[in-house]
């Protein structure tokens, strides 16, 4: 049984960093897309950052980001244990919300994870973890 675990939220000034962690166990896929949504109470889940991985290998494929985090945020996979983590620098008051792991196989080897924010491309979700920006 696959079970995706978040970790790394908490509460943090503006212009401060976080680094969240997703975990996967019983995660046999390979290769992936594996990445990070974001909600805010009322609000549809936006994609926030992708990575299309290949586990047993020290390259992944193509890494996607929403355009309000590009060149903010950086999505990569522990090599060690394979936790895709999102590292979070710069970060405003806006980033606030629950921040959810998803993760989908790939059935090629297209390094490509397609539409990626799209919330129904994605079969395993995590319970989500929290991160507050305050200004």
């Amino acid at each position: 049984q696959v079970q995706l675990v978040e970790s790394g939220g908490g509460s943090v000034q503006a212009g401060g960093s976080l680094t969240l962690s997703c975990s996967a166990s019983g995660w046999t896929a390979n290769p992936s897309c594996m990445g990070w949504f974001r909600q805010v109470s009322g609000t549809e889940r936006e994609g926030v950052a992708m990575l299309y991985r290949r586990d047993g290998s020290q390259y992944d494929g193509n890494r996607y980001f929403a355009d309000s985090v590009q060149g903010r945020f950086k999505i990569s996979r522990d090599i060690t244990s394979n936790a895709v983590l999102l590292q979070m620098n710069s970060l405003k008051p806006e980033d606030t919300g629950m921040y959810y792991c998803a993760a989908t196989p790939r059935t090629s080897y297209s390094y490509d994870c397609g539409s990626w924010a799209d919330t129904t491309k994605y079969i395993y979700w995590g319970q989500g973890t929290q991160v507050t920006v305050s200004s």
